[in-house]
């Protein structure tokens, strides 16, 4: 059975944060999925100017998040949300190979740019996937690629040699093209073609218009109301994930504004 909660909080940053704590003091059983720490953009800043009443480095301020994070009551679920899925009344989300219950969600997802792959949509569960852990058996004795630096990347290449007959592994970023037939079949790197039964692509967060179907935005973001609330009704959003401006004051107002009408949602509900 899945594990339920009443908001579940996609994102770690300033706006998750924020939403936690929000969610935490109104009493409700909250989530959050969470990235690394080293990874959020936050923790690499030289110097935080422009946050009222704050000036220290990013990393003082990331950790000093994580710390509010960790002691306000919130569970924390390492990994990547990889869908957000209608259930009714409430929502699931797929997390690796684990999947929760959340009566609403919060998006804090930070700057989702698409960046897609030639060929990365098409080939979506027909080859190309994102969770090596959820799909590699699938492609046990076979040749595939993996796309991606990050520890879970090196993880996962780790896995993937353990049960594929090959597996290429693409560290730094250049031009990839995915193509085939009725499934992946080749991977194009720059100037060279290979042969790939499948591709993986491990990305710190899955992009906007893959993660929940039906979620509206436009070049900027997800577009939301002046409540946080997106196009899908119990689907908030706050941060950058909603657009410009990028500013720390910005993300931490909209965390507790969509964290407020989360709440509402919920208890009007009865979730």
């Amino acid at each position: 059975m899945a594990e339920a909660y009443d908001i579940l909080i996609i994102g770690s940053g300033i706006a998750g944060v924020s939403a936690a704590l929000s969610c935490r003091n109104r009493g409700k059983r909250v989530a959050v999925v969470a990235n690394s720490l080293e990874s959020q953009s936050l923790y690499k800043a030289e110097k935080i100017t422009n946050y009222p009443g704050l000036e220290l480095t990013g990393r003082d301020f990331a950790e000093k998040l994580q710390e509010q994070l960790d002691n306000c009551g919130a569970d924390i679920i390492k990994g990547r949300a990889l869908s957000v899925l209608s259930l009714g009344d409430s929502f699931g989300v797929a997390v690796g190979n684990d999947f929760y219950e959340a009566g609403a969600v919060i998006l804090a997802l930070g700057i989702t740019r698409e960046n897609l792959y030639p060929g990365e949509s098409e080939f979506l569960g027909r080859g190309v996937s994102y969770c090596a852990t959820c799909d590699g058996m699938l492609y046990k004795g076979k040749k595939v690629a993996l796309i991606g630096s990050s520890a879970e990347a090196v993880e996962d290449v780790r896995f993937l040699r353990e049960i594929c007959s090959e597996v290429l592994h693409f560290p730094k970023p250049q031009r990839f093209e995915i193509s085939g037939g009725m499934k992946v079949e080749r991977l194009k790197a720059g100037q060279e073609e290979y042969a790939v039964d499948a591709v993986f692509i491990i990305k710190d967060s899955i992009s906007v218009s893959k993660l929940a179907d039906g979620l509206e935005k436009d070049k900027n973001g997800i577009l939301v109301d002046r409540s946080m609330a997106t196009s899908i009704p119990g689907i908030f959003a706050a941060g950058d994930c909603t657009g410009k401006p990028y500013q720390l004051a910005k993300a931490a107002g909209e965390g507790n504004i969509a964290a407020l009408s989360a709440c509402e949602y919920i208890d009007k509900k009865g979730v």
